[in-house]
C-alpha cells in the first residue's frame, strides 16, 4: 500500500469521525448512549463507504507444495491378453495405486494406449492396434514442462505409428519400462508381411509379395500354400536356417473371375511351435472387368503432373495417359476422362471433338495458362486475368454435396499460384474448395464441378498441387488422404451416373483390425443436400444370419457409421431414410487378420534401449518394488513450494458491504424500536 493511499485513509477517518460527531455530539437530541450508539455505527458506515470509493489494494501471499508427477502409461492391445500378462498388469497396478511412500512424493495419473491415447477408466486389452509412439508423443506434450519420469507398462509390440524408439530419443524425462512377457525366444515360423493390390482386371494377374520369418536354430524346411476355398492355387518349399531366416516370395495370381476373390495364405507350422496364429493370413482381390482410362493433355512439363499420376493410379483400377495437344484429338473416344492441364491455343481442335463428344473433362489452370483463348472456346467459366500472379489458399465448402469429401486440413495446405482476377463459373455449379487470400475468404471458387445436360466437367484453378500431396504426406506419413480426395473427384467425373437421392460408398471387403466406415448422402427432391435426414443402416450376417441396426451420423456433407464391432464375416447392409421409401443396398466382406496375434515374446531388447536412451531403467513386473525404492530414493524428484502473490483490492472484500449494510441495518432498527422514526 503506497503512502498517497495510507494518506487518504487517514482523511477518510478524520472526515468520518467529524461527520459523526457533528451529527451526534453537536447539539443532539437523542439520549447519550443513542447519540454514542448513532455516532459509531454513522462512523463505520462513513468510514467504509470511502474506503471503497479509495479502494486500497492489498498484497495476499499464498504457498502450495506440488509434488513431481509421475505418468503411468498401460499398453491395452490385444496383444497383451495374448501372451497371458492381463492379471500382472493388474497386480502391477494395484501395487502402484496402494504405496503410501511413492503417492506421498509423486502425484500418480494413469493413461492406457491401443491405437488412440487416453485417460485410464478400465482395461479390456482388446485394441487392435497399439501405438506406442503416439503414447510417448502424447504424454511428452503433456508433461513437457514438468520433471516426470514416466512408467511404461508394454510388451513393447508396436503395430501402429512410427518407431517408438526414435520417438524416445527426443523425450524429455526418464522412461522405465515394465517388460510384459516371456523373454524366451521359441522356435516360430510366421507370415511378417504380405502384400497384394486391392484390385485386378479380369484375365491379367496380379502380383503377391509375401515376407516369411524364421525364429529359431537349426535347419527346417515348411511348405507355403495360398488356397482360394478347398483348391490350392500356390506351392513353394522353403527352407530356413538360423542365419537365413528370412524368405521375400514374388509370384503373380490369374484373375480369372469377376467380383471379390477370397484367398488364405499359410505357411505350414512347425510340430513344436507355440503360436499357429501367426502362420496364415487372409487377403482379398477385387476383380474388376472395367478400368477408367483418364487421358492427360499438356503442353509443357510440371510436377503437378507426377503428383496427379500418382494419386489417381492409386486405385489400381485406373490407368493415366499423357499425350500432347496434337496427339490427344483422335484418341478421345478410347477415354472416359480428360484433363486438361494448362491449357492454351494449341488445345483448339481437342475442345471441338470434346464438344462432339460430349466427354467429361476436368480443367487445371495455373500461370501458364492462356485465359484469352479459354473464356473464347468454351462458356462453363470465365476469368478476367492478368500477367500478375498470387497464392491462394483453399477453404473446404463445408455444405459441398455431390459427393461426400472429409477435410483433410486444407487450410494447412501450401497456397498455390494462379494469375490475378476473379473466377466466374456461368452454369449450374458447386464450389468445392473456395479461395482465400492471407486468411480472408474472396468468394471466388478454386475447385468447383459441373453439371448439366449429362455431362459432368470441373475447374481447378491453381498450381501446385504436388506440395498439396508431399504436404498430406509430412501430416500422415502417407499420401493416403490426399489421393482418396483425388480419387473421388476423378471417380465422379469419370462416371456419367445418373445421380440418386441417396448414395452409399463403401469398399467391398476390410480388414477388421482397421477402420471399417460406410459413408451415404441423402438429397432433398431439388438435390440438395438434406441434414436434417434420420439414416439408419441393417447390416445382416449372411452366415449367422444375425441382423444388427445401426443409426448414421452426420458429419458436415455426407452421414458415416463405424462398423468395427462387427466380427470378421460376409454381410449384407441395407440403407434406410426414416419417413422415406428409399433405400440402398450392397454387400461387403470383413477379413480376419489380427495382427496383435502375431507375437510371441516381448521386444525386451528395443524397451532396454529406449529406458536407456532416457537415463531410466527396464524392470519385468516382480521387481516393481525395485523401480519404486529408486524413485523414491532418486532426489532430482522433490516436491516443490510455490507461492503466489495476488494483489486484492477492497472492493472485492465483501465483508466490508456486509458491514455497511449491517450498520445501516442497526441504526434503523434502533431508530424504529426507540420510535424514531
Amino acid at each position: 500500500m503506497t503512502t498517497e493511499t495510507i494518506l487518504y485513509i487517514i482523511i477518510a477517518g478524520v472526515i468520518s469521525f467529524a461527520l459523526a460527531l457533528f451529527m451526534y455530539g453537536y447539539k443532539t437530541k437523542y439520549s447519550k448512549s443513542l447519540s454514542w450508539i448513532f455516532g459509531i455505527l454513522r462512523f463505520v458506515t462513513l468510514f467504509s463507504l470511502l474506503l471503497l470509493l479509495i479502494n486500497p489494494k492489498f498484497k495476499s501471499e499464498t504457498y502450495s507444495i506440488e509434488k513431481p508427477k509421475l505418468p503411468v502409461l498401460v499398453d491395452n492391445s490385444g496383444s497383451i491378453a495374448e501372451l497371458k500378462q492381463t492379471d500382472q498388469v493388474s497386480v502391477l497396478l494395484e501395487k502402484l495405486k496402494s504405496n503410501e511412500n511413492l503417492n506421498e512424493k509423486f502425484d500418480l495419473s494413469f493413461f492406457s494406449f491401443g491405437s488412440d491415447f487416453e485417460e485410464l477408466d478400465s482395461l479390456s486389452f482388446s485394441e487392435k492396434n497399439s501405438n506406442l509412439s503416439k503414447a510417448l508423443e502424447s504424454t511428452d506434450n503433456l508433461f513437457k514442462k514438468e520433471n516426470a519420469p514416466t512408467i511404461l507398462i508394454t510388451d513393447g509390440n508396436q503395430t501402429l505409428g512410427s518407431d517408438y524408439e526414435f520417438t524416445s530419443a527426443t523425450y524429455k524425462n526418464a522412461i522405465y519400462p515394465f517388460i510384459l512377457g516371456d523373454s524366451i525366444k521359441y522356435t516360430d515360423l510366421k507370415i511378417e508381411r504380405l502384400n497384394s493390390n486391392r484390385y485386378a482386371f479380369l484375365k491379367n494377374k496380379f502380383p503377391v509379395e509375401v515376407i516369411l520369418v524364421y525364429n529359431g536354430t537349426g535347419l527346417v524346411t515348411s511348405q507355403f500354400i495360398i488356397s482360394q476355398g478347398g483348391t490350392t492355387v500356390f506351392r513353394e518349399t522353403i527352407g530356413f536356417s538360423e542365419e537365413n531366416n528370412s524368405k521375400t516370395l514374388n509370384f503373380t495370381l490369374p484373375a480369372s473371375s469377376v467380383g471379390l476373390q477370397k484367398y488364405t495364405a499359410q505357411i505350414v507350422p512347425l510340430d513344436d511351435e507355440k503360436n499357429k496364429t501367426n502362420n496364415s493370413k487372409q487377403f482379398a482381390v477385387e476383380v474388376i472387368d472395367q478400368a477408367t482410362n483418364v487421358l492427360v493433355v499438356s503442353d509443357i512439363s510440371h510436377p503437378d503432373l507426377g503428383a496427379l499420376k500418382n494419386s489417381i493410379t492409386t486405385n489400381d483400377q485406373r490407368t493415366v495417359t499423357f499425350k500432347k495437344p496434337s496427339e490427344a484429338a483422335s484418341i478421345l473416344n478410347d477415354y472416359q476422362l480428360v484433363v486438361f492441364f494448362q491449357p492454351d491455343r494449341s488445345f483448339s481442335q481437342i475442345y471441338s471433338e470434346i464438344k462432339n463428344l460430349k466427354k467429361n473433362t476436368l480443367t487445371i489452370t495455373g500461370t501458364n495458362t492462356d485465359w484469352s483463348f479459354l473464356n473464347s472456346i468454351q462458356q462453363e467459366f470465365k476469368k478476367e486475368s492478368s500477367l500478375q500472379t498470387e497464392e491462394v489458399s483453399a477453404t473446404l465448402n463445408n455444405n459441398y454435396s455431390t459427393f461426400a469429401v472429409e477435410n483433410i486440413r486444407f487450410d494447412e495446405f501450401p497456397p498455390l499460384k494462379t494469375t490475378f482476377g476473379d473466377l466466374s463459373v456461368l452454369v449450374p455449379h458447386e464450389t468445392l474448395l473456395g479461395q482465400s487470400i492471407n486468411g480472408f475468404e474472396t468468394g471466388t471458387p478454386m475447385l468447383a464441378t459441373l453439371e448439366l445436360n449429362g455431362k459432368r466437367d470441373a475447374i481447378w484453378d491453381g498450381e501446385g498441387l504436388w506440395k498439396w500431396r508431399a504436404q498430406s504426406f509430412l501430416q500422415t506419413e502417407n499420401f493416403q488422404e490426399f489421393d482418396n480426395f483425388t480419387g473421388k473427384l476423378i471417380q465422379y467425373l469419370a462416371s456419367n451416373k445418373r445421380r440418386s437421392r441417396l448414395e452409399v460408398s463403401n469398399e467391398t471387403f476390410y480388414y477388421n483390425n482397421n477402420s471399417i466406415k460406410i459413408s451415404a448422402q441423402y438429397f432433398d427432391k431439388n438435390f440438395v443436400f438434406d441434414s436434417r435426414a434420420a439414416l439408419n443402416i441393417t447390416v445382416n450376417n449372411t452366415e449367422t444370419e444375425k441382423q444388427t441396426v445401426f443409426p448414421m451420423l452426420l458429419r458436415n456433407n455426407f452421414y458415416e457409421v463405424d462398423l468395427n464391432s462387427l466380427p470378421a464375416g460376409e454381410y449384407k447392409y441395407t440403407v434406410s431414410v426414416a419417413d422415406e421409401s428409399i433405400s440402398r443396398s450392397g454387400n461387403f466382406t470383413i477379413l480376419d487378420f489380427n495382427v496383435e496375434q502375431q507375437f510371441l515374446n516381448a521386444d525386451v531388447s528395443k524397451l532396454q534401449r529406449v529406458a536407456q536412451n532416457t537415463n531410466g531403467t527396464a524392470y519385468f513386473p516382480s521387481e516393481t518394488e525395485l523401480l519404486i525404492e529408486r524413485l523414491m530414493a532418486d532426489d532430482s524428484y522433490q516436491s516443490i513450494q510455490k507461492s503466489e502473490l495476488k494483489t486484492v483490492p477492497l472492493i472485492d472484500w465483501k465483508y466490508l458491504l456486509g458491514l455497511i449494510v449491517l450498520t445501516l441495518s442497526a441504526e434503523w432498527f434502533i431508530r424504529k424500536y426507540n420510535g424514531l422514526i
